[in-house]
């Protein structure tokens, strides 16, 4: 513990945000980081507890207090191995994860956390400048074949965990650039994408190859990669959509949110759209939107509308809107429900929680609107809520471009799942344990989304990980991978 009294010295002080007005003209990230010195005064703040409930709130086992005192020592190179031995990416998630880290740290008691992702994302960043970062090829080759589908962040994990076990190590992409969610799914203002291109350089030096544009089940059938890899890990995610019954539901300009959020990343990117454009080009420019759905991918469609010069936003939540605050002496160290204003809400819509949407409005084919009603939930005697109409409160929203980002029920029902006659779970996911990550036909692992449903980055990595320790267990023996 570098600092004893650090916590009662040092004021919580976390990364600032360019102005709004100046944010919504670009697409790039617009993060102030901390200067370097400040960062090592936060750090201090760390009380470096005998019971860290921080690792609790981290799914990839981060030893927070540790690194924290390297940094306000100085010493940010340890740090960076230290961050690097449980998360292969941490610039990715010190950009996107919600942090539960944060809200599981015993200053979180009074609602001055330490700022964790923002130290975080300063160690890597710094490693990446200072030019500490670099391929760790491996030492010995063990001739065994391994096959990765999809490369999100859970594929991206495993693949590179496996590659300096020593492994051959292939990722396979239907889309025609790496990175899954993270490339299509996460908008560039709050990540940009060269971050990913580095890291995949990275692991190419490693040894990892990656095949983009091959849609495993319908360009190479599963059977192919079984046969010439002595292991197949399903790594594709979680993208099967939850759709909303809209009758007529015919009207153009009713959109899912993962369309919309990748077709404009493309455009970012300088690719062309008819990949992601099977409706055709979908823009919010001078539209009034409207994004259903309460969530990440809901706040991404707000920032992505703003950006594009929507004339209005409303996001509809069916919840009830949740407490100002919570209840500390009922939630801590846990993930707590409550009120939380995202970037992309800060930068200017309505928010509206406790309505449901009955039918979409409209005429010649186009929508104008929808009809809406609000919701009374109400605990039944198990406790459980449940929901009813409240009479009399039907109301109807303008609209021209209506978003669904409702969340994903698992991954999508199609080729790969089919000839891969994996068993697939109560919810409909790949069913494969947390501990040997093996799925019911002999040679087949599952991690990420794929496997857990629909979830967050960091967990996606931990999946990953730990999927790999499993299959280099299984092939060799033993492993020396971490979980």
């Amino acid at each position: 513990m570098g600092s004893s009294t650090g916590f009662l010295s040092v004021e919580r002080r976390d990364r600032a945000y360019a102005a709004v007005e100046d944010r919504v003209k670009s697409w790039r990230e617009f993060v102030t980081p901390l200067p370097d010195s400040e960062v090592q005064r936060q750090a201090s703040r760390c009380m470096s507890c005998g019971v860290p409930f921080c690792h609790s709130g981290c799914p990839v086992n981060n030893q927070i207090p540790d690194w924290n005192d390297l940094v306000f020592e100085g010493d940010w190179r340890r740090a960076l191995a230290l961050l690097h031995s449980t998360n292969n990416f941490p610039e990715f998630t010190g950009r996107v994860c919600p942090a539960p880290c944060e809200a599981a740290c015993t200053l979180n008691i009074d609602d001055a956390p330490v700022t964790i992702k923002t130290i975080e994302c300063q160690i890597v960043d710094r490693g990446w400048a200072e030019g500490w970062i670099a391929p760790q090829p491996p030492l010995r080759r063990t001739q065994k074949r391994i096959a990765v589908v999809g490369s999100g962040p859970a594929g991206l994990a495993c693949a590179q965990q496996l590659a300096r076990a020593g492994h051959e190590v292939t990722v396979f992409e239907k889309s025609d650039r790496i990175g899954g969610l993270l490339r299509y799914g996460i908008p560039d203002f709050k990540m940009e994408k060269g971050l990913i291109d580095r890291r995949i350089g990275q692991m190419e030096a490693e040894g990892v190859a990656f095949r983009p544009g091959v849609h495993v089940g319908r360009d190479m059938p599963v059977i192919s990669l079984m046969t010439n890899h002595d292991a197949l890990v399903l790594a594709g995610g979680a993208e099967l959509p939850r759709d909303l019954n809209l009758p007529p539901h015919d009207f153009s300009g009713i959109h899912l949110a993962m369309d919309f959020l990748r077709q404009q990343n493309r455009r970012v990117a300088g690719d062309p759209e008819s990949e992601a454009a099977p409706q055709g080009t979908i823009s919010a420019k001078d539209r009034r939107v409207v994004v259903i759905g309460g969530g990440d991918t809901g706040s991404d469609c707000i920032g992505t509308a703003r950006r594009q010069g929507a004339r209005s936003i409303v996001q509809l939540e069916i919840l009830p809107a949740p407490p100002m605050r919570e209840n500390k002496a009922l939630t801590w160290p846990d993930w707590p429900l409550k009120m939380r204003v995202s970037s992309s809400q800060e930068e200017g819509c309505e928010r509206d929680f406790a309505v449901a949407t009955r039918r979409a409005l409209g005429r010649d084919g186009r929508l104008t609107g929808l009809e809406c009603v609000r919701l009374d939930w109400t605990p039944g005697p198990d406790g459980k809520l449940s929901m009813t109409e409240i009479s009399g409160s039907e109301f109807t929203l303008e609209a021209d471009l209506v978003l669904l980002a409702m969340g994903f029920l698992g991954p999508s029902r199609d080729d790969l799942i089919a000839q891969a006659a994996v068993t697939l779970d109560s919810r409909g996911n790949v069913a494969a344990s947390p501990d040997s990550y093996r799925t019911s036909r002999s040679g087949v692992f599952a991690c990420g989304d794929m496997r857990r449903g629909q979830s967050l980055v960091v967990w996606a990595i931990r999946e990953g990980r730990q999927c790999a320790r499993a299959v280099d267990e299984a092939l060799m023996g033993t492993s020396d991978l971490p979980r």
